[in-house]
């Protein structure tokens, strides 16, 4: 049993944030993970996309909120799955997105947090320092790429477009699982570019970059899952059907819990 009450947490980020871990085959790495956020919330949700390692048949209890695909689906569909689900309990002001593989420093969350309201921002998104001692140069030649793709085409001022630590406004959680479709990776881009396109509020703040000798858990697939996150930048470019219609587009044409969803 995970302890949720820890001396020292603020009470009003433990009661009102819902940690989301989509997880799939992250072995060992996803209890370390788990035991940190219960630090600083109450609830946290793990999808598991198919994994075959047993690496969560032990960590269902009464905090954890565990939903199993039978197969793997991609970390799109893993999301979708853990925000709905996150969506509808009560008292929610805001959802943290979080690896299962130990990338992502759950004692951050305060910080972020802070930024989160401080800003009012609908989507708060992590940004590395992604030096040469740290990652490998294949995810930085990638991610300066993206970024900059993103910077001169969709105005986006995010100078890390690939980390997958994030915070979402319930309002904008709401629209984005209906307006964007469900894959793989190419999913964290797409919420950054229909946060854009919905005119929500974008914010990066500073977080950690952790990339460990012999983490083999990551399941990005180098040619695979570039060629879908660069496809996704095309049609995003060259059309406007890449997106469902969302809940905000029957509000006269305003994103969707813009009041009433804030932390206070």
């Amino acid at each position: 049993m995970y302890e949720t009450n820890a001396h020292g947490s603020d009470d009003h980020l433990r009661n009102c944030v819902v940690v989301v871990i989509p997880c799939f085959n992250a072995g060992p790495r996803l209890r370390p993970v788990l035991e940190e956020s219960f630090q600083y919330v109450n609830r946290v949700i793990v999808v598991d996309d198919g994994s075959t390692d047993g690496g969560t048949e032990d960590i269902e209890n009464e905090a954890v909120t565990l939903i199993r695909f039978p197969h793997n689906k991609g970390k799109g569909h893993a999301l979708n799955a853990g925000i709905r689900r996150a969506i509808a309990m009560p008292g929610l002001k805001c959802i943290a997105l979080l690896d299962a593989d130990g990338q992502h420093n759950p004692h951050e969350l305060p910080h972020l947090f802070a930024v989160f309201q401080e800003t009012v921002a609908d989507l708060l998104v992590g940004s590395r320092h992604l030096d040469k001692s740290k990652t490998p140069w294949r995810s930085r030649f990638g991610n300066r790429l993206t970024a900059w793709i993103m910077n001169r085409f969709f105005a986006c001022p995010l100078s890390d477009t690939q980390c997958g630590y994030r915070l979402l406004s319930p309002g904008f959680a709401q629209d984005f699982v209906h307006a964007v479709p469900c894959g793989r990776y190419e999913t964290e881009l797409l919420m950054i570019l229909y946060a854009i396109r919905r005119g929500y509020q974008l914010q990066a703040a500073s977080v950690s970059t952790l990339y460990e000798p012999g983490n083999r858990s990551s399941h990005f697939r180098k040619f695979r899952d570039s060629s879908r996150i660069y496809s996704a930048l095309l049609r995003s470019r060259f059309t406007s059907k890449l997106f469902h219609p969302g809940p905000a587009d029957n509000e006269h044409d305003q994103p969707a819990g813009k009041e009433n969803d804030r932390p206070s």
